[in-house]
């Protein structure tokens, strides 16, 4: 493939990752984010003042914008680095056009919620992206640990192996190694479930589970996920591998997890609204509870874990009570 402009869409924690990783690698960075005035302090201070303020960029290679039509014409590549909750709300109404001709590169982890859709679907249905030209960044890759550049890993996902190359080429430096798969679906449904069991395995902290107990519930979780994804999209895969149980493991017990910290103050009486507040960042996990057990209402797969994670969101019923439940189920 020839050079290609890159454009990263959003303004929090992963995008101001991604868009430093991209600028070790590329002369130039499109990037779009609603806050004009973040985008003003980015250009005097070289920091984002909102997210990863330890990120310093060189500001000469980054082409700043608020204005998503003029970002999406000026590129060719998009990534889109928006929480799943705000995804609709940013491009529904806008009134884009030519993004069916972009080669769409998702870094969301989350269901869209207004529709029940995992990021690829969403892009294919409402803007005729054809599949081929979608793909997804996978981890495991926390965006504080890009800022300190610990060495990180990141799977770019698309039935086009020729654009995830480019993509993991583009991404690749030194604090991070790069792969490519064609397994978008997997990967992607893989990404938005892992964050709910995140969300499971922080509520048990916070009730004050153990390490026994948590090793059980994520080598469950891992075997949940490969029972709805193969429901899902049946294909050979191998989910002990690092975009699928590597990005499990580091979301469900690092200490940058959003998801785990929110669930483990959910865990710790918290009420769901009182945790969002105090995080005061988005913990995609929630959202994913709603959507995956929407879109499991058609496959019917046996899934007591992330279950109990809707229950205890959505219905209000007890942690206690519900872990308490699950950890009869699991073994």
């Amino acid at each position: 493939m020839e050079n290609k402009k890159i454009a990263v869409l959003g303004g929090g924690s992963w995008a101001t990752a991604i868009v430093k990783i991209l600028t070790e690698t590329v002369d130039q960075v499109n990037w779009w984010m609603r806050d004009a005035e973040c985008i003003a302090h980015i250009k005097q201070f070289y920091h984002n003042p909102n997210y990863i303020q330890s990120i310093e960029f060189d500001v000469e290679k980054l082409n700043l914008s608020s204005n998503l039509q003029q970002t999406i014409d000026n590129s060719d590549i998009i990534i889109v680095a928006v929480p799943s909750a705000f995804l609709a709300k940013a491009f529904d109404n806008a009134n884009l056009q030519g993004i069916e001709n972009k080669i769409i590169i998702s870094a969301v982890k989350g269901v869209v919620p207004e529709y029940n859709q995992i990021p690829a679907e969403y892009f294919h249905l409402k803007f005729n992206v054809p599949y081929k030209k979608i793909g997804m960044i996978a981890g495991p890759c926390h965006a504080e640990e890009v800022a300190m550049e610990r060495l990180s890993y990141l799977t770019i996902a698309c039935q086009n192996q020729e654009i995830a190359q480019y993509v993991a080429d583009a991404m690749s430096c030194r604090y991070i190694h790069t792969s490519t798969s064609d397994d978008l679906f997997g990967t992607e449904l893989s990404a938005i479930l892992k964050n709910i069991y995140s969300v499971a395995s922080g509520i048990c902290n916070g009730l004050g589970y153990g390490d026994n107990f948590q090793a059980v519930l994520i080598a469950s979780s891992i075997r949940e996920t490969e029972r709805f994804i193969s429901a899902i999209h049946e294909i050979h895969r191998d989910v002990k591998t690092s975009a699928y149980l590597g990005d499990l493991l580091v979301t469900a017990y690092s200490q940058f997890s959003r998801n785990r910290n929110f669930g483990s103050m959910v865990g710790r009486g918290y009420s769901v609204k009182s945790a969002q507040i105090e995080m005061n960042m988005v913990a995609e996990g929630y959202y994913a509870a709603k959507g995956i057990y929407e879109i499991n209402k058609k496959y019917k797969v046996n899934m007591p874990i992330a279950d109990a994670v809707y229950h205890i969101l959505y219905e209000k019923i007890s942690p206690m009570m519900e872990m308490k439940i699950l950890s009869g189920k699991l073994s």
